[in-house]
């Protein structure tokens, strides 16, 4: 009785990759056991069903032996039904309890790392913008989506494989000890070299399947990089379709031959292996047919013994694969720890301010502010002393570089000033919670982004709760009423990947609309009119200087003809205040803003 030999898939060998990722990052055990406090009696449950169903499946060996043993030679049809009886109930529990313990091991895999995914997800939201701006956007997504489902597998399929072909591989040692301990000792003999060469076949694939899945990854980022709406669009500027289409067919081809190559790869072995296996039960019928050397051997145990032969070898190699699939397993959790164990620089308040939006003056104060970045040598900003009076308009001007946008990212607390305070009406921007925050300052930046949604969908993520008049109202002001009026679909417009439905103005005054429906008291433009053609900004610049009135304004400005009026105007360089003042008495001065302005 040979039985069906399929060889085993799957990691067979450390990684190295997996390997450095634990050397640069151990895993806390600790912090892995916390993974699993809240469903200890699941995975309990799972690891009780793993060992009944082990007991339960042993005994179909010993029916069958005592089928053809004592049933079948003695015609003993009483027996016969009951040892049917007893397989086809074994078989059914053993069914019963496999879907039973795949269930409980689904519904705890999918719940802790639902978990997990959220805390991650949670935790880099927590994150300030220097994280995402030295932090690639697909590693992110990788170990958000790939290594969190990866260890879902590792939980759901792993672990308990490696229950229970431990619990299995035990459970039918002691079975062929019982049904006969000489036959056992050819076990011992053939099985580890069977294992062995099982294994070696399996490292042969593994090396395959790594190059295919390299290449299959090239083949996606080929995909991405051309046919994405900015892949598009640049190749068809730069004229490099044909260049494009000749990598992507040589990566194709490379693909092929992998494929092949995996199906061919370790055939001789798995020959040699079907022979080893084919010859087993012959060794065991020749054994038989020596009862001086062996003992007397009965039919039914020989049948039950070839039986059990053959089972215990697939839970053995499952174990041969543990070390691989435990370091596999901690490095994806290494990865995923990593982020969790990112500091979050920007904190929310312990004890926050209660603060309501509606009461908010508007008194813009930074007190001797400084910042400097992570991971540089100087101040961005130095010593930085400006108030802005409730209902005034400050303008920031200066060459690239010298923190115009650095200063302006402390007012909506994307980092906090490393030396300095930065308030509103008296309370310390690191005492406002970010809710309250986004409420009281709205700000728009010259690089705006869209999701792939309806303009309404669009604006609402400022303000759900917005009505329809306000949506309308808001558009008027940004000199959008018209051209959403003109749409077939209205608001209901979908803008497109990135908002490239519509020109870069378009979108840029969709993003002041954005802001303008939540109705900050404080308001930020960093060069938000900069994507907008000298006629549209003239007339935006007109809404937005009725929009001003009685609102704190600061704006980062590049062309100097749009804050001409503004109340005060800061000229900086390398980080520091070196003028300020109105247009007329800066341009009288002759420094640096006058120099800007000629």
């Amino acid at each position: 009785m040979s039985g069906a030999f399929t060889p085993m898939h799957g990691p067979t060998r450390v990684d190295p990759e997996d390997r450095r990722q634990l050397d640069e990052s151990p895993v806390r055990l600790r912090a892995v056991l916390a993974l699993f406090s809240g469903h200890r009696l699941r995975m309990g449950a799972v690891a009780a069903i793993i060992v009944v169903a082990s007991l339960v499946s042993l005994a179909q060996p010993f029916l069958l032996r005592e089928v053809i043993d004592q049933a079948l030679p003695h015609h003993n049809t009483a027996l016969l039904v009951k040892l049917v009886a007893g397989m086809i109930l074994i078989a059914v529990v053993s069914g019963v309890l496999g879907v039973w313990q795949t269930w409980l091991a689904a519904v705890t895999g999918e719940h802790v790392t639902h978990e997990l995914r959220t805390r991650v997800f949670a935790h880099l939201q927590r994150q300030s913008i220097a994280f995402y701006k030295k932090t690639r956007g697909g590693e992110i997504q990788s170990r958000l989506l790939q290594d969190v489902a990866g260890l879902q597998a590792v939980i759901t399929t792993t672990a308990t494989s490696i229950a229970s072909n431990l619990t299995a591989t035990v459970a039918t040692a002691v079975a062929m000890i019982a049904l006969n301990w000489r036959l056992s000792l050819i076990s011992l003999v053939v099985l580890p070299p069977a294992s062995l060469l099982t294994r070696q076949v399996a490292l042969v694939r593994r090396e395959v399947m790594e190059r295919r899945q390299r290449t299959l990854a090239d083949l996606h980022t080929q995909v991405d990089d051309a046919l994405s709406i900015n892949g598009a669009l640049l190749a068809k500027t730069l004229g490099s379709e044909a260049q494009t289409l000749e990598q992507f067919t040589r990566t194709s081809s490379t693909l092929i031959d992998l494929d092949v190559r995996a199906q061919l790869a370790g055939r001789w072995r798995m020959a040699v292996m079907s022979i080893i296996f084919a010859a087993i039960p012959a060794l065991l019928y020749l054994t038989a047919g020596f009862p001086g050397l062996w003992g007397d051997i009965s039919i039914g145990t020989l049948i039950a013994f070839a039986s059990l032969q053959t089972s215990i070898f697939r839970p053995i190699q499952g174990l041969l694969n543990t070390g691989a699939q435990w370091v596999s397993s901690m490095a994806l959790l290494s990865r995923i720890f990593g982020y969790l164990d990112l500091p979050v620089e920007v904190a929310e308040p312990v004890h926050p301010v209660p603060v309501d939006p509606r009461e908010v003056k508007g008194l813009v104060r930074l007190d001797h502010v400084s910042y400097r970045f992570a991971d540089g040598t100087q101040d961005a900003l130095r010593d930085i002393d400006l108030t802005i009076e409730p209902g005034h308009w400050l303008a920031v001007v200066g060459e690239t570089g010298s923190g115009k946008s650095t200063l302006a990212s402390l007012l909506v607390r994307l980092a906090d000033p490393t030396r300095g305070t930065v308030s509103i009406d008296g309370v310390d921007l690191r005492r406002i919670t970010s809710r309250d925050r986004s409420r009281i300052v709205g700000m728009v930046t010259q690089e705006t982004y869209l999701a792939h949604a309806s303009i309404e969908e669009n604006l609402r993520r400022a303000a759900p709760g917005a009505s329809r008049a306000d949506l309308l109202r808001v558009l008027e002001i940004a000199q959008l009423d018209a051209l959403i009026a003109a749409l077939p679909q209205g608001l209901q417009t979908t803008v497109g990947a990135r908002g490239h439905r519509f020109s870069g103005g378009e979108r840029q005054r969709l993003a002041i609309a954005r802001t303008l429906l939540v109705n900050p008291p404080v308001l930020i433009l960093d060069e938000a009119t900069s994507a907008l053609d000298t006629e549209t900004e003239r007339e935006l610049q007109t809404a937005l200087n009725r929009l001003m009135v009685g609102r704190t304004t600061l704006t980062i400005a590049h062309r100097l003809s749009t804050i001409r009026d503004a109340d005060e105007i800061v000229v900086l360089d390398h980080g520091r205040i070196v003028e300020r003042g109105r247009h007329s008495e800066l341009l009288a001065a002759g420094g640096r803003y006058a120099q800007m302005a000629r």
